[in-house]
């Protein structure tokens, strides 16, 4: 049976120009949040690289690798090694010209228990990820672990509450979003309070809502998207980390800083997961007999 409390570690990190050393960096600082005690672990969107999103480069798709593959491999070894269970953003090649950005999720025995592909694609400026990626087909998932049920989504994923909502009543225990977010430089002043706070603000949201735990992690630092010396024009992006665990009441368990890298670790308790539950019964008195609309794109008067 899983245990009634677990501990996750969230894996706020940089990213260097050169994906080999991103790699053993991420493995490096998993192997940290190991020994911290972390049951669970998480990495940041597209972790390997630096953000190469900021433009549209056909070069770039020469970074994906298929699942399984020789990253899955390293990384489903790393979570045998630790007994963890271990969540990883990567860039997945399904087919000639078909690309994913999919999470991977692995066992505490190494096994890949399964992918979730990215669903909501954004393209706006300097997040062309359209140009990239495939929307996820495989739907919203959880899946069982030897540690508990948890789910995942991607960065974009997390504006949408039909996500978390589909995710939540398959039972997942924590909602984990894997995200690569960050100000524009001449934004940050006047919007940037704002728009970290919204982020916060919608995430704390979906724990409230579905009653249960989440975990964002975000990578941290500015990038122009410089893979192996080939930058992005323009003025790049300084992600925010501000990576952060929260209960199934909204309440920050942990929550990283906007500029330093930073492992967090935090107690995930299914006791108080019920106990929430039953005092805000939101999933006991939905309507669910009303909500049919809900797929329409707009309802027209």
């Amino acid at each position: 049976m899983p245990p009634d409390k677990f501990r996750v570690g969230l894996i706020q990190m940089s990213a260097t120009p050169d994906p080999d050393k991103n790699l053993e960096h991420a493995i490096e600082q998993v192997q940290q949040a190991a020994a911290g005690g972390a049951q669970v672990v998480c990495l940041p969107e597209l972790f390997q690289t630096q953000y190469f999103c900021q433009r549209e480069d056909a070069s770039f798709f020469d970074l994906a690798e298929p699942i399984p593959g020789p990253t899955t491999n390293r990384l489903s070894e790393l979570a045998k090694q630790l007994r963890i269970v271990l969540i990883a953003s990567l860039f997945e090649k399904r087919a000639a010209g078909v690309y994913h950005n999919t999470a991977a999720v692995f066992d505490t025995d190494g096994r890949l228990c399964g992918l979730y592909r990215k669903m909501h694609i954004p393209d706006d400026p300097l997040y062309y990820e359209k140009f990239y990626f495939t929307p996820g087909d495989l739907g919203f998932r959880a899946f069982d672990t030897s540690v508990g049920r948890v789910g995942t989504l991607v960065c974009w994923d997390q504006w949408y509450p039909e996500g978390a909502r589909l995710t939540a009543l398959q039972g997942a225990h924590v909602l984990f979003y894997p995200t690569a977010i960050g100000w524009h430089p001449a934004e940050k002043a006047e919007f940037g309070k704002a728009q970290h706070d919204a982020w916060r603000t919608i995430q704390r949201a979906h724990a409230i809502a579905n009653g249960v735990y989440v975990a964002v992690v975000n990578r941290v630092g500015f990038e122009n998207g410089n893979i192996r010396g080939k930058s992005a024009p323009g003025a790049g992006l300084e992600f925010w980390g501000g990576s952060f665990l929260c209960d199934p009441f909204g309440q920050i368990i942990a929550e990283a800083s906007h500029d330093e890298e930073e492992i967090l670790i935090g107690e995930v308790d299914l006791r108080v997961l019920e106990d929430v539950r039953r005092n805000w019964p939101f999933l006991r008195d939905r309507r669910i007999d009303s909500y049919a609309p809900i797929t329409n794109r707009l309802i027209d008067q």
